[in-house]
Order: structure tokens, then C-alpha cells, then sequence
């Protein structure tokens, strides 16, 4: 089921971090490498930190067309501090293609779930998780059950 505007809006809220340096970054990549391989999903992964690559990987089944997926679907989160989903969301409710109505490259954007900016209380955007390979609905959850799972990890409640 693919999540409304509003349960896109609620649960960015709900995955704010109070710290996230290069070992969370790391950290986040490994825990979403660890649940792809358990499942055997063919998907590509990346943790920035701000502008700086932290970790990247190509599971089995993935290919080179998934970094470009990453690239494109982090540029979204990147530029509007929303998930690639939630601009795919908005797009859809406004009737509006993204690249046309933002006037921005499909080479370089793309608003596709998958990608979603790390939080970091107090200051803002400071990073994005994202995941290509799958359904975009089910990389972008793929990406908030991780960062679910390192919040409870680091002592931080749902």
C-alpha cells in the first residue's frame, strides 16, 4: 500500500536522530545491507553524510543502473529535505509531473520512493539513506525500518 501525504509527513517527523556522524552513517548502511541480504533483495544501497559518501552496495541481482537510481532519487531528498516518495506523493496529488513542474532534469531527479534525508535534531538535514532495486513504496520502507531499528538501537523510542 502506497502511504499518504499526511502518513509521509507523520513519519518523517518520527525519524529525527540526535546525532549522526560517519559510524551512524555507517552503521545505518550496514543494518540495511544486513536486512536486504536476509531477504535476498537485489537493490543497491547508500548512506550519505551531507554531501560525503559513506557507504555503497550492490547487492546480488543489482546492477550499475541502481547507483544511477541512487543518485538521481538522493538529489530529490537532497534538494526539497523531503523523501523522494513524499515528492512523488505530492506530485501525484497536485496532478503535476516533478520535472516539469520543478523545472529540473529527469538525467538528475527523479521522485521515486527510496530516498530519505537523516534529520539530526536541532539542525536539520544532514544526510539521506536511499534504496533502488525494489518497487519505490518498498525501498522507501526498506529505508525507514532501518532507521527505526537504529533509533531503538541508539535508546530512541517509536
Amino acid at each position: 500500500m502506497t502511504p499518504t501525504l499526511e502518513d509521509l509527513k507523520r513519519e518523517a517527523k518520527e525519524l529525527d536522530l540526535p546525532h549522526f556522524d560517519y559510524a551512524i552513517a555507517w552503521e545505518l548502511g550496514l543494518r540495511l545491507r544486513e536486512r536486504a541480504a536476509e531477504q535476498a533483495l537485489p537493490v543497491g544501497i547508500e548512506v550519505f553524510h551531507g554531501t560525503a559518501p559513506v557507504f555503497l552496495s550492490l547487492l546480488p541481482g543489482s546492477s550499475p543502473d541502481n547507483v544511477e537510481w541512487l543518485r538521481r532519487k538522493r538529489a530529490v531528498a537532497l534538494r526539497f529535505h523531503q523523501s523522494s516518495l513524499a515528492m512523488r506523493r505530492l506530485c501525484e496529488a497536485k496532478g503535476v509531473e516533478f520535472a516539469a513542474r520543478y523545472h529540473l532534469p529527469s538525467s538528475e531527479f527523479v521522485a521515486s520512493g527510496g530516498a530519505v534525508p537523516i534529520v539530526m535534531r536541532g539542525t536539520g538535514v544532514v544526510g539521506v539513506a536511499t534504496v533502488s532495486g525494489l518497487p519505490d513504496t518498498e525501498d522507501h520502507a526498506l529505508v525507514v525500518s532501518a532507521l527505526r531499528e537504529l533509533r531503538r538501537a541508539q535508546g530512541i523510542g517509536d
